[in-house]
């Protein structure tokens, strides 16, 4: 059983030190984050035509790609998000190649999917929470990538 569990961290651990020595590891994070980003739009099990155009959105503004890449991204991400039982693949390599403003703005790209529809539900904000945690965001960041998110929708409080 420990060598099973072993072999499988190892597999992944591999894979990632891989993808950060060969020069892959931008594209590796483009995909953990847009994967991030999409089970942020399905947290709540409704997954909002508002979300998803969020989803692009700042995919194609905080990845600066365009807007035929942007969709590529996505397809990609989904492919990985289907074939994904945890996260722990995109928060270990956003652990190893992401500064804490990297990981900040994640976490805010998280918020403002969350915010498209006009309401936070609980396990949108359970997510995001979780998500910080495990790539060690504290929580001050975390409500502050939250407020800058409601002023970028226009917002000032939290919708209900």
């Amino acid at each position: 059983m420990i060598a099973s569990l072993r072999a499988y961290f190892e597999r992944y651990l591999e894979q990632d030190r891989a993808d950060l020595s060969d020069g892959h590891s931008r594209e590796r994070l483009r995909v953990a984050t847009a994967a991030l980003l999409l089970e942020m739009a399905n947290a709540d099990f409704h997954t909002e035509p508002e979300e998803l155009d969020a989803v692009k959105r700042a995919i194609q503004e905080e990845l600066e790609l365009s807007s035929a890449d942007a969709d590529q991204l996505i397809t990609e991400a989904e492919v990985e998000t289907r074939q994904s039982v945890d996260y722990f693949h995109y928060t270990n390599l956003i652990n190893k190649a992401c500064s804490l403003e990297e990981k900040t703005a994640i976490i805010e790209m998280m918020w403002r999917v969350a915010l498209a529809d006009g309401r936070v539900d609980k396990y949108e904000e359970h997510l995001i929470r979780k998500i910080a945690n495990l790539i060690y965001v504290p929580r001050e960041m975390i409500v502050a990538a939250k407020h800058s998110a409601l002023r970028a929708s226009g917002r000032e409080q939290e919708p209900l």
